[in-house]
């Protein structure tokens, strides 16, 4: 092979690997978009990127804003997919590239080294003054932010935000999140995705809950509270469900039973044609002395391994079923966790000494941590079993004997 044969073959390699990055980086952006990186549980695509083929943080996380680009760039995609420009030309036109200016760009890198593009790219970052503002005007005149409900019941998000409301956004969203799941493994808690849903919800709560006073004239907080329209029969834990909605979309029946475990209340009474006979006053719940004397007993979700700070009340008996709204009766949860034992997903029991105990859907007790075991990887001897001990009969799960192996462990799993 002469040198002219070696120059070519070397330039047909490469061409070669720009097709074989930009088939990577078409599989890098569907494997960002369906979320993949999040069922190996890492944070994000460029994390797993970095792990999975052994480049570091930084490169990984060009790979993804490259991926994502290629997407609004159709030109400069097809470009890349031919081998007629390499990866480098393709991260540089990514950096400044938009519909409006992608063939200009193109046509100066089909023509120019990688160097020169580059140039070309941090002048183009640099508007005249003018031109910025224009840019500016332009991203204002485009903002939006809509919500509508879907078939299923679901709040829909659309929105464009400028940068600098973007940018508080997402970092309000980060700092809610991480102050609902803290340090919680990420192979179990929730994908990304829902981490910032539950977020966004926290956000809104703590923003209604401070109130917009001198931010917005005339506010007032009734205006903004967040109704569910419901019957007595909904709320019982027996019978059939009637009316339970919300912005007039239908929610389960247990959804309203957990909402009710720490809203206000207010009774209504129908007339037989529908018409509203009489209104009561708005009651609380739990009442403010009730919730100090939670917050200071549980210090946060009674949930196993949880203890997040963010709590909601919940009625061990729900009120609508006669239970009181006692100390006793009432114990905080996370919403997550609320939510689990509404849905059935987790159960919750009362002992004799009224201490708060967490069993599976199946039975199994649930230790604040994992039982410990031998060197040789057995349990520890269980203890002797002298007559069981019945649980509080206003929470207990059945009418039944708890074995006194079981009573002890729980104890023990429970914080004095």
């Amino acid at each position: 092979m002469n040198i002219s044969e070696l120059g070519e073959r070397i330039a047909e390699l490469a061409a070669r690997i720009a097709v074989a990055r930009y088939e990577m980086l078409t599989l890098v952006r569907e494997f960002d978009q369906r979320e993949g990186w999040a069922r190996e549980g890492f944070p994000t695509c460029a994390d797993w990127l970095a792990w999975r083929i052994g480049v570091t943080t930084l490169t990984a996380r060009e790979h993804v804003r490259v991926a994502w680009a290629l997407g609004e760039l159709p030109h400069t995609a097809r470009a890349m997919k031919a081998g007629l420009i390499s990866y480098t030309k393709v991260r540089e036109i990514a950096r400044v590239g938009t519909p409006d200016n992608e063939e200009v760009l193109l046509k100066f890198a089909l023509a120019g080294s990688a160097a020169r593009l580059r140039q070309l790219g941090r002048g183009w970052q640099r508007f005249d003054r003018e031109g910025e503002i224009g840019a500016e005007d332009r991203r204002h005149r485009l903002r939006r932010f809509s919500v509508t409900i879907d078939g299923d019941g679901m709040y829909v998000v659309h929105g464009r935000l400028e940068p600098e409301v973007g940018a508080v956004l997402m970092r309000a969203v980060e700092a809610a999140a991480d102050a609902v799941y803290g340090e919680e493994n990420p192979a179990t808690r929730p994908t990304p995705a829902q981490r910032r849903a539950d977020a966004a919800g926290l956000l809104a709560e703590r923003a209604l809950s401070a109130g917009f006073k001198g931010a917005a004239s005339g506010a007032r907080a009734e205006r903004y509270q967040v109704v569910v329209h419901t019957e007595p029969a909904t709320l019982a834990a027996t019978g059939e469900p009637g009316r339970s909605e919300l912005d007039g979309v239908r929610v389960c029946a247990e959804t309203a039973r957990r909402m009710a475990c720490d809203a206000a209340v207010v009774q209504m009474v129908h007339g037989e044609g529908g018409e509203i006979l009489n209104v009561g006053r708005k009651t609380r719940t739990v009442p403010p002395h009730i919730r100090r004397a939670l917050e200071e007993r549980d210090r946060g979700c009674r949930y196993p391994g949880c203890a997040s700070r963010f709590t909601e009340a919940h009625h061990v008996k729900h009120w609508a079923d006669g239970g009181e709204t006692s100390l006793a009766n009432t114990v905080l949860l996370c919403r997550r966790h609320h939510r689990a034992l509404h849905e059935g997903r987790a159960r919750m029991a009362l002992n004799a000494q009224g201490q708060a105990v967490f069993f599976t859907r199946a039975g199994t007790m649930i230790a604040s941590a994992p039982p410990p075991r031998s060197a040789t990887g057995t349990l520890p001897p269980a203890p002797p079993e002298p007559p069981g001990a019945l649980w509080n009969g206003a929470a207990r799960l059945k009418d039944w004997a708890i074995p006194w192996s079981l009573e002890a462990a729980a104890r023990d799993a429970i914080d004095p």
